[in-house]
């Protein structure tokens, strides 16, 4: 577990996930997108800058930051003569995430395939290793272990503006999917599909290893969508 540890204080990617100014106005900004996962903030709720500043101790200034941050990332709606509202996260909208994923991902993991050093399969193999080991107890480090694992893969990728894009939009889904928990299926398939994958690696077969991950971020935002109808109709029951 110490291991695990030293991969929740890396910097992933090498770029700002998030493109916050200052730490307390990313930390302003991880409060605020939590407060609409949540439900806090409701859907279509009106998001005026002094109640919030008021609400969080802040200035307006870094609040105006961060609703524009949340705007890039489609957690909020600015419409004018209306000022800024609370995004729906509705099917359609996780749906239209993984979309692009299962576009983009694939491209990313065929370039890496071709430059793979034996270092980066090491690593890999070890990051893998304590997904396993952590085996979904910890839902939270499973998380970060598991962006980990992919952004070893699309971290050196030349064209940054697709690895920000994959970035953003699997901070997303890591932020809802944080609701829910992970199938008995979904486990094994994880644990599967990245046993796969390194194997595809190591042998240079990009397509294959392509075609997986395609497989494997459809599969993500489905168990998503899944776990969301099922919440709906709890509620309409």
């Amino acid at each position: 577990m110490e291991e695990a540890s030293d991969y929740h204080a890396a910097p992933p990617l090498g770029i700002d996930p998030i493109g916050a100014s200052t730490d307390s106005t990313a930390l302003l900004y991880k409060a605020i997108r939590d407060d609409i996962v949540s439900g806090r903030l409701a859907a279509n709720q009106r998001l005026v800058v002094t109640d919030l500043a008021k609400r969080h101790g802040s200035s307006t200034t870094p609040v105006r930051e961060v609703l524009q941050l949340l705007r890039g990332e489609g957690f909020v709606i600015f419409t004018r003569n209306c000022g800024a509202r609370v995004r729906p996260i509705d099917r359609d909208f996780i749906r239209d995430i993984y979309e692009i994923g299962v576009l983009i991902e694939p491209s990313l993991t065929r370039w890496f395939v071709g430059m793979a050093t034996e270092a980066d399969i090491a690593e890999l193999e070890l990051v893998q290793s304590q997904i396993e080991d952590n085996n979904f107890a910890d839902q939270i480090l499973h998380s970060e272990l598991d962006t980990r694992f992919h952004t070893v893969i699309y971290q050196r990728h030349y064209n940054r503006h697709a690895a920000e894009l994959w970035w953003k939009h699997r901070e997303v889904l890591r932020a809802v999917s944080r609701r829910f928990g992970f199938t008995l299926a979904r486990r094994a398939q994880v644990i599967s599909d990245h046993r796969e994958l390194i194997a595809n690696i190591k042998a240079g077969d990009a397509d294959r290893a392509a075609e997986l991950v395609a497989r494997h971020v459809e599969g993500s935002g489905l168990h998503i969508l899944e776990h969301m109808r099922a919440m709906a109709a709890a509620q309409a029951g």
